[in-house]
């Protein structure tokens, strides 16, 4: 009798890129159901990935929280804890589809049974981050158009090495919302809209005056505020000022903010992992994009998502509203 395999996925941050990874698992399972799939994340997104009931072990990754105290006896111990979880098992397959350094460094610290292989990327697309030496660790790397789609690149990595093709819509693998879920006290009870304002980069942010313009058009929606640094903070309270329907939340954590996503009646966001993660959740989303190529991460598996703008060429406030109409209606 074959026994199951075993594979585990490396793929470390961001939130955008982890959940771009998750339709990998879809995949997998759907051609071999009694695969057991492990994977590699940084702490801070364990939450997101534990959403996908077909991952059997999270392996943290605390590199971000590491370096800032390496000379400490107990994140030396850490560490050391974290390659003794990695290697527990000996995989068939190991994917690396971040493409850099340090996630080479964890497949090749991986173990695998005789025969088995160590896959990832043989280029990076338009753009990436892609460290070419990571590919020093693979037994073998699979090429990719430069223009392709976030989400495809991790799924084609795995069929070719597995021997499917990638031929269905990505499935996030995340629950549904059912009559027994309960929402948070910050959370109104009533339906609402998020807007997912904030982004590390400026460049890829919609004007204040946009957010607030399409705000008062949708009153009496109620709009909720989430933000993620002291600087999104700011921007959220000003927004408020002069919008009577919003609120700014509290402080969310990853598991919060999901939650936060997957409740909304309607998400309107910046090219940032939150308004991907309600995209992914099949929630009504208007993403918008302003200094990032939409091609790259578009919401292109759900007709509930409509795109807007491009780089260099973010929307209006007319067709991002007519967008929520439509979405709302």
């Amino acid at each position: 009798m074959t026994r199951p395999l075993n594979i585990l996925l490396v793929r470390v941050s961001s939130m955008g890129d982890v959940l771009h990874n998750l339709p990998m698992v879809a995949d997998i399972a759907r051609h071999f159901p009694d695969a057991n799939i492990d994977w590699v994340v940084e702490e801070g997104y364990v939450s997101l990935v534990r959403l996908n009931p077909r991952v059997r072990n999270i392996i943290p990754f605390a590199l971000r929280r590491w370096r800032k105290s390496l000379g400490k006896a107990e994140t030396r111990a850490e560490i050391k804890g974290f390659f003794r979880q990695l290697r527990a098992v000996e995989y068939d397959y190991v994917f690396d589809t971040q493409g850099l350094l340090k996630t080479g460094i964890i497949m090749g610290a991986a173990r695998v049974v005789k025969g088995g292989q160590k896959v990832g990327l043989a280029n990076g697309s338009e753009g990436s981050g892609y460290e070419g030496i990571s590919r020093f660790f693979h037994t073998r790397s699979v090429p990719t158009d430069p223009r392709t789609h976030a989400v495809a690149r991790g799924r084609i990595v795995a069929g070719a090495a597995l021997g499917y093709a990638v031929d269905t819509p990505a499935d996030f693998g995340l629950p549904s919302l059912t009559a027994a879920d309960v929402r948070p006290s910050w959370m109104p009870a009533e339906p609402y809209i998020v807007y997912f304002h904030g982004t590390a980069r400026d460049a890829k942010k919609w004007a204040p005056a946009n957010w607030i313009e399409l705000g008062r058009t949708l009153a009496p929606w109620p709009i909720l505020l989430p933000w993620g640094s002291e600087k999104e903070k700011a921007e959220a309270e000003f927004l408020a000022a002069s919008l009577p329907n919003a609120r700014v939340l509290p402080k969310l954590s990853m598991a919060d903010a999901n939650l936060l996503a997957r409740h909304a009646a309607l998400a309107v966001g910046v090219d940032t992992g939150l308004t991907h993660i309600a995209a992914a959740f099949m929630v009504p989303t208007v993403e918008i994009y302003a200094d990032s190529p939409k091609w790259k991460t578009e919401g292109n598996w759900s007709p509930k998502i409509i795109n807007m703008g491009d780089k260099g060429a973010p929307p209006a406030v007319s067709e991002v509203l007519a967008a929520a109409k439509s979405l709302l209606s």
